[in-house]
């Protein structure tokens, strides 16, 4: 082993029933050990007896979606604002805070929003350019002096920072362990998208030093306390430990989860940083969406300017990460979606997950944050909702509800099927059945399942370390010709390409299983195809003797150095710090 170093208003309780959920098409065997599923409300400010019965309905379609989602998704609890320009439709918890106790969530309980967060710092940050205070387009080296970047390139500005243009690493540390150490850009900020934490984490700094008081306080003035959003804290700490959920993460961290895997409770997290530190409640992020459902404009004042919210939502750079047709703003992705202007972000932290969907256009948005972190965002619960609330505002009739996302069902898994050859002449078959697929392994059918990270996965002894990524002739189209999992790689009789290839003998040193702490998180660097891997999955490019760059993309900022090598070995992984 490597080691590496409730708001006023009436609420209301209902219990869906055993009956019900099997209505939803969930399995049996899901519903049996999910246990009841509560719902409760908090109706918002905004609602009007004949509004009440508007949207009578559409409350009643989430909630049979949602505990489907839940249950499929294998969900602990749920909180979901809805909100229009107006104010808040209704703010509902779902589910356990307590998977052991089975205790259900409460309203007065905070969950982290994660990344969304980020359009926190964004809005503060254009408060000040209001206030003349802050120059977006001004090197932020100006403002912030000990900021060790090494860059060939044009200065890094604020407006580089806040839509993820400045060519920094995603997550690297904003101060390094090594003293002489700097962070090096890249690319010539402007030029790519990269999503970059570190950017924001920086923005943060630069808050707080324009601002002359702690990250935390300024966005407690200047947004948290204008909207009324009472119970949300700016920064995560043991100060708020006891009205926080509690949050799960994967029992076995060191390998793909499954969809209904164990999940174990994690730790108590410490952060203050722009980069995701906010923690909230249903209905205090209700009052958050309605204001951005509003243009800036919350229930008492504006929080924003219109030339500024402007800026906010402005399609500022391309984010094809984000999706096929999202760009990028200041803390926010900016999209269409069937016709619409979107304003959206997701959140991962260390045990919750969360999303944002703001329709700008009829001035509906939607938030929904689960306390468990297994890679899948609740974004289909929010898409749902906005466009279920939309239809309902159009005297529409409501969508259907979606079907369950079985993770057995594989799309056109005919297409996977076959056996694959080793270089060293071992074999390995897969046979679709409908819209199943199954690895044939010592005389059983193994059921692959979708991962939250693009692959198929195994819960087998022997496969359940890595997911099994299938390669085609051309890229994304074409026959399927290659298979990959771990270390291991296998073709079949239409692959025309090359069988052997070779490494530096120095890399041998770096393949292994490095751990993040000794509680949580790591990483597998395998060999294969003449490349090193990052867990399987991510190819990395030489840089150096002993750095690479991951090459999942061409713009791609994140590093990985390998240190003290002593028998043969590398003692240490160095991640995403340039």
């Amino acid at each position: 082993m490597k080691w590496h170093t409730v708001s006023e208003g009436k609420i209301m309780t209902t219990k869906l029933t055993r009956r019900e959920l099997l209505s939803l098409g969930v399995q049996a065997t899901i519903i049996a050990g999910a246990g009841s599923f509560f719902v409760t409300d908090s109706d918002g400010m905004a609602q009007s007896t004949k509004e009440d019965a508007r949207y009578k309905d559409v409350f009643r379609a989430v909630d049979r979606f949602v505990a489907q989602y839940m249950l499929v998704m294998n969900s602990p609890g749920m909180i979901l604002a809805l909100a229009s320009r107006e104010g808040v439709l209704r703010a509902s918890t779902y589910g356990f805070s307590d998977l052991e106790l089975k205790l259900s969530v409460k309203q007065e309980q905070l969950f982290h929003v994660a990344s969304i967060s980020k359009s926190f710092a964004a809005i503060a940050l254009l408060q000040l350019y209001e206030e003349n205070k802050l120059d977006l387009h001004k090197p932020v080296v100006e403002y912030l002096p000990w900021l060790k970047i090494e860059s060939p390139y044009a200065p890094i500005t604020t407006h580089h920072l806040l839509t993820h243009s400045a060519g920094l690493p995603r997550g690297a540390p904003l101060f390094l362990s090594d003293p002489a150490a700097k962070h090096r850009v890249a690319y010539a900020p402007g030029e790519h998208y990269q999503y970059s934490n570190l950017g924001y984490v920086i923005l943060g700094q630069l808050l707080g030093f324009l601002d002359q008081r702690h990250y935390g306080e300024s966005i407690r003035r200047r947004i948290l306390e204008p909207l009324g959003m009472n119970d949300t804290a700016p920064i995560i700490n043991s100060d708020i430990l006891d009205r926080t959920v509690r949050s799960y993460v994967p029992y076995h961290s060191e390998r793909p989860y499954p969809r209904n895997g164990k999940l174990t409770q994690a730790t108590e997290l410490i952060f203050d940083m722009a980069s995701g530190s906010v923690a909230s409640t249903a209905h205090d992020m209700g009052l958050y969406v309605s204001m951005l459902a509003n243009r800036g404009k919350g229930a008492k004042a504006r929080v924003l300017s219109e030339e500024s919210f402007n800026l906010l939502v402005k399609p500022q750079i391309k984010a094809d990460e984000q999706g096929p047709t999202a760009s990028y703003g200041y803390g926010l992705v900016i999209d269409r979606m069937d016709g619409h202007s979107i304003a959206r972000h997701t959140g991962g932290a260390v045990s919750f997950m969360s999303a944002m969907q703001i329709d700008l256009d009829e001035g509906l948005g939607v938030f929904a944050s689960i306390n468990a972190q297994q890679g899948y965002r609740p974004n289909p619960v929010a898409i749902y909702v906005l466009k279920t609330l939309r239809a309902a505002n159009a005297g529409q009739p409501l969508p259907l509800l979606p079907p369950p996302n079985a993770p057995s069902k594989i799309q056109n898994a005919n297409e996977y099927a076959g056996v694959f050859s080793s270089p060293d002449g071992r074999k390995i078959e897969f046979k679709a059945e409908g819209d199943s697929l199954y690895l044939l392994h010592k005389n059983q059918h193994l059921q692959m399942e979708t991962a939250a990270n693009p692959g198929f996965l195994v819960q087998h002894p022997d496969f359940d370390r890595f997911l099994f990524r299938f390669a085609r002739e051309q890229g994304d189209k074409g026959l399927v010709t290659e298979i990959s999992h771990g270390a291991d790689w296998y073709v079949n009789e239409k692959y025309s390409g090359p069988h052997t290839f070779s490494t530096p003998k120095e890399w041998d040193a770096f393949v292994g299983h490095y751990r993040i702490t000794a509680q949580s998180g790591s990483v597998r660097i395998v060999r294969r195809k003449g490349m090193l891997w990052l867990n399987g999955t991510v190819p990395l490019d030489q840089i150096d003797a002993n750095t690479f760059k991951l090459a999942d993309k061409q713009s791609n900022c994140d590093w990985i150095r390998f240190l003290d090598v002593v028998n043969g070995e590398a003692m240490l992984l160095k991640r995403r710090v340039s």
